[in-house]
């Protein structure tokens, strides 16, 4: 460094393609292409100015927050710093993502390029995706990307691309409720015809926490919820929505209509859903036909003490959220930087009721998929039963698809 340069120290919440990022710094909440996004913190609303960011510097957060997963799934680098370092960050920037630091000044210098992880073991890959182009991204990988069995969307996410409002149109009345789920399946028709054949799309229905809630409407009211984590939402707020049911009777008619038979790439899952109790109600209260399978994502502890239970109510299929599920298990909240040694994806308690779900789905015959970081991947293939396969964000399954695998 020359004596004008300053060096910040950071945390990693979010890695990408490339080991060092030079840009300017964007201070406002506006998108500007390519620049670097300084921000107090991640939300919603920044949405436009996140996916136009080349790199994110933010002043709190986990690396397992929404926001910071939709970064992780474009490739978009997230590097936390102590909120007083934030003044310190404009002009140009250099991030050095290894070392997890961040220089302030026009002379970038090199780093070494990262390391390279192994396919073997993948197994039946499930793509973590925020809009279509992740899908074309993952499809452009050559051969290995026909491991790629399923790409898995929020619909929260859906909903922020297109500038869609999902509370304000649930409070609507029935005009805007269909028009809401007709956006919704006209753009998920839009990612089935971007599949290669044998590939299949996963929708998890809404799961809008209240603080999140706040961010994207104009006119419902949300309520102020001491602890939204463990709030009014997931398969809890989905139960108690006759609007949302029927916006999702729209999805599944424009898909049908759209695609007529194809419309069966099209799987749905329910998000936070406590136990098979829970599930039964929801999937009674959906009023959803016979024929239309409906997965779950196993996220909290009773969730994994009801996996059979589940399968044997008819769950198509489950999927294992680690970043909710070690949370709750640890008692460490994964948006907040001051417990974050405490949140520990690979603790043995975590991974003994990953374990259980694994072993329970497939003593059941229920499909069985376990989201993980790419460092954490070895860790899982070396620890745990092999489920069907493994849910990755897009940028980190992208380099594995793309890279040499090892060979023993």
């Amino acid at each position: 460094m020359n004596g004008n340069e300053r060096r910040i120290a950071g945390f990693l919440l979010a890695g990408g393609t490339e080991s060092v990022l030079h840009g300017i710094c964007n201070r406002t909440r506006s998108p500007r292409e390519g620049t670097i996004l300084v921000t107090p913190s991640l939300e919603a609303g920044l949405y436009d100015a996140i996916v136009a960011a080349r790199a994110v510097i933010c002043g709190s957060g986990g690396p397992t927050g929404h926001m910071q997963s939709l970064c992780r799934g474009r490739g978009i680098p997230v590097l936390r710093v102590d909120e007083a370092d934030l003044a310190d960050l404009d002009g140009e920037v250099t991030l050095y993502l290894e070392s997890a630091s961040i220089v302030v000044g026009p002379q970038p210098s090199a780093q070494s390029a990262d390391g390279v992880h192994a396919l073997d073991g993948l197994g039946s890959a499930c793509a973590v995706i925020a809009d279509l182009q992740d899908i074309t991204t993952i499809n452009a990988c050559g051969p290995d990307a026909a491991r790629v069995e399923s790409f898995f969307i929020r619909e929260e996410f859906l909903c922020l691309a297109l500038g869609l409002s999902p509370l304000d149109a649930m409070a609507g009345g029935p005009a805007a409720v269909a028009a809401y789920g007709q956006a919704v399946g006209g753009r998920l028709c839009g990612f089935v015809q971007a599949l290669l054949p044998g590939q299949r799309l996963v929708l998890r229905m809404l799961d809008l926490r209240s603080d999140h809630a706040a961010d994207v409407t104009e006119t419902a009211p949300v309520a102020v919820e001491p602890n939204p984590e463990m709030g009014l939402h997931g398969a809890r707020w989905l139960l108690g929505s006759v609007a949302y049911r029927d916006a999702l009777h729209a999805v599944l008619s424009t898909l049908r209509k759209r695609l007529g038979d194809e419309a069966d790439r099209v799987g749905i899952s329910v998000p936070f859903v406590r136990d098979e109790t829970e599930f039964s109600q929801l999937r009674a209260h959906l009023d959803l036909p016979d024929g239309v399978p409906l997965s779950a994502f196993i996220e909290t502890p009773s969730a994994v003490h009801a996996t059979s239970a589940m399968c044997a109510a008819g769950v198509s299929e489950l999927f294992v959220g680690m970043k909710d599920l070690v949370q709750f298990y640890l008692a460490a909240d994964r948006g907040n930087h001051l417990v974050a040694d405490s949140y520990r994806t690979r603790h043995p308690a975590v991974l003994d009721g990953v374990r259980r779900v694994v072993e329970a789905a497939r003593a059941a015959g229920t499909p069985v998929r376990v989201f993980s970081l790419a460092s954490d991947l070895d860790h899982y293939l070396d620890n745990l039963p092999t489920p069907d396969g493994y849910m990755m964000c897009t940028a980190e399954l992208q380099q594995m698809l793309l890279r040499p695998r090892s060979r023993t």
